[in-house]
């Protein structure tokens, strides 16, 4: 069995998969809208932390996602951080409006 990961779409199940041989070691859940690809969580199994596949799973999901041609949304916070410090080739990024902050202490005129 390799010790190399390996990253995989796996469509059906709508994530891109990191595994250590047969071992599913994490995810990167997504969904797929029009002409979007909207990442909505990433999962490294507590087994397999500390071994760097995250950043591995990213940048290669996020990889096939911009040679795919779609835009890419990041919902999940630590895509959003990947792709603030790391670029990616040919990918098209649209930043997700966050909700507004709730207003604090009193109106001013």
């Amino acid at each position: 069995m390799s010790d190399e990961p390996a990253v995989t779409r796996n469509a059906e199940a709508s994530r891109y998969e990191i595994r250590i041989g047969d071992v599913l070691a994490g995810f990167a859940a997504y969904q797929e809208r029009d002409e979007e690809i909207l990442f909505t969580h990433t999962e490294v199994d507590p087994a397999f932390q500390g071994r760097g596949l995250a950043p591995v799973l990213a940048g290669q999901a996020l990889a096939d996602a911009a040679a795919s041609g779609k835009t890419i949304v990041p919902h999940c916070p630590y895509i959003a951080r990947y792709l603030q410090r790391n670029d990616v080739e040919g990918a098209t990024i649209r930043w997700p409006r966050l909700p507004d902050a709730p207003m604090t202490g009193g109106a001013t005129s």
